[in-house]
């Protein structure tokens, strides 16, 4: 029996939180679904419109080949039918606890996956920190690791700041939750796997409204992955992250953890049980300790052991006892 497709179950995942979800949110956010992504149509069986491939549509902001345009990996696949993409199309948001807990390297391990299995993938950061014009970013390093993914970014900012102080003390405009909704869109128009890495933490500012990764998961009306760190303190770090999702109405398919220790100590061997619970939601992987440091080869063929089938994982993921 083929292993599942991640595109899949995350899809069936957005479409029952949107059933659910009341219109009720406990922040100030923006509002209605983004332009292109029709994925409540899909659910009703309707096909949804068309859209042209995202490397045909202006994107604000610079990436990481040059100001306003979009890298693509020279091996890119053809785009899957329109009726083969309604099935396998998806988009995940992925955000973190907090900042450095492997939230790029995690990314990079769900999309290796996802090649392996022959799908195509996108990569979308919609604000890269603390990096320079012409030093590699995020999307970089997914690609190095992962392989052919295409990598977008949205704006690019020289401090290591959050991204709305990031984007004032430069001069340089913002990216708003609806800027980052129709990219994803747009990007799942041709591609089965669209994967948004965050900066930071879920409720980092993006712009001086105080709009988060949370408002644009919310427009794209995606589920969103938390990833989270092994020891002590990441269960009230992850509970708070995922209270914050539910106060949004968003889903989230579980956790994963970004960097798990060789030997771990007591505290990470008791969370790989109470995760679980402090989350609301399964946990999903163990990306171990120093991963990133991996020859690209050696990543991939290891990534999808790290990771359980709901992220396209091999099937040989195990929780250790």
């Amino acid at each position: 029996m083929a292993a599942p497709v991640p595109g899949s179950d995350l899809h069936h995942a957005a479409v029952h939180h949107r059933r659910r979800r009341c219109g009720t949110h406990l922040r100030r956010g923006v509002r209605g679904g983004a332009r292109g992504l029709t994925a409540r149509a899909a659910a009703a069986g309707r096909p949804r419109p068309a859209a042209p491939p995202f490397a045909h549509v202006p994107v604000p902001g610079l990436s990481r080949c040059a100001p306003g345009r979009q890298h693509h990996s020279p091996a890119r696949r053809a785009a899957p039918s329109a009726q083969s993409r309604r099935h396998t199309m998806s988009v995940l948001f992925v955000t973190g606890t907090g900042t450095e807990i492997g939230k790029t390297v995690t990314t990079a391990a769900i999309a290796a996956a996802a090649l392996a299995r022959g799908r195509s993938v996108a990569v979308l950061k919609p604000a890269q920190t603390g990096v320079t014009a012409h030093e590699p970013g995020d999307v970089a390093e997914v690609e190095r690791l992962a392989g052919p993914v295409t990598g977008v970014e949205l704006a690019r900012y020289p401090e290591p700041l959050a991204p709305a102080t990031a984007a004032l003390r430069a001069g340089l405009p913002p990216v708003g939750p609806q800027d980052i909704a129709e990219a994803a869109a747009k990007l799942a128009a041709s591609h089965d796997l669209v994967l948004v890495e965050g900066a930071g933490g879920l409720l980092v500012r993006f712009d001086a409204d105080g709009h988060t990764l949370a408002d644009a998961a919310r427009l794209a009306e995606a589920p969103v992955l938390v990833v989270a760190q092994a020891g002590l303190g990441t269960l009230n770090a992850t509970a708070l992250t995922t209270l914050a999702l539910r106060s949004y109405g968003l889903d989230s398919p579980g956790v994963v953890i970004g960097s798990w220790p060789a030997e771990p100590d007591l505290a990470s061997r008791c969370n790989l049980a109470d995760l679980p619970d402090a989350a609301g939601a399964p946990l999903l992987g163990l990306v171990p300790e120093g991963s990133g440091g991996l020859a690209p080869q050696a990543f991939r063929a290891a990534a999808p052991g790290w990771l359980a089938s709901a992220l396209g994982g091999s099937g040989a993921f195990r929780i250790p006892s």
